[in-house]
């Protein structure tokens, strides 16, 4: 059985895992904007985050999947989301907070399996409790509260729709990849 500690290739391949989500996360923010401009004018420029959500929680999951250790999934989203700040997209440093809340959220979903499984069943769990903490968390965050009731299950059903697309299948698929590749181990 593996040793539950972070190794130096475990650094490594979290260093490299932020750094290329850090530039995916700030190339989506002119997604996110073009779809706020698109979306604004029928009402449902809000959207634009659940729509884009996914992307931006994919490194938290791919690291927990590579690494197969607790915390790892935390802290690639977390170190994600740094690199993002750093390369001085719009959000600056609330991009910290967003990333351990995002960190938090996908952890939850290894939590639950006790870090023994990583399938399709964890995929959905990940994607299910990122979809419903960074909902919360929105909900505070960018006054969710105030919308009407239809309008929030729109968008909790398009974040989770999102998320399971890009920090789930799309992962998954990734992460498949790699095994088949031998790059890592399944």
């Amino acid at each position: 059985m593996r040793n539950k500690t972070f190794h130096l290739r475990d650094i490594i391949l979290l260093a490299l895992i932020a750094i290329i989500f850090g530039v995916i996360y700030y190339a989506a923010a002119f997604v996110y904007n073009g779809l706020t401009v698109l979306l604004t004018p029928v009402g449902y420029g809000p959207m634009a985050n659940d729509i884009t959500m996914g992307i931006w929680c994919m490194a938290g999951p791919l690291a927990g999947f590579m690494l197969r250790l607790p915390g790892a999934a935390f802290l690639g989203e977390f170190l994600g989301a740094a690199v993002e700040m750093f390369l001085g997209d719009q959000w600056g440093a609330a991009n910290l907070i967003s990333g351990a809340v995002q960190g938090i959220a996908t952890e939850l979903g290894f939590t639950v399996t006790f870090y023994k499984l990583y399938n399709w069943l964890t995929v959905i769990l990940t994607s299910l409790f990122a979809t419903l903490v960074t909902f919360g968390w929105d909900w505070f965050r960018n006054g969710y509260s105030h919308f009407a009731p239809h309008m929030l299950v729109i968008m909790l059903v398009v974040r989770f729709v999102s998320m399971l697309v890009f920090s789930g299948i799309l992962v998954k698929l990734i992460v498949n990849m790699l095994v088949r590749a031998h790059v890592i181990k399944g």
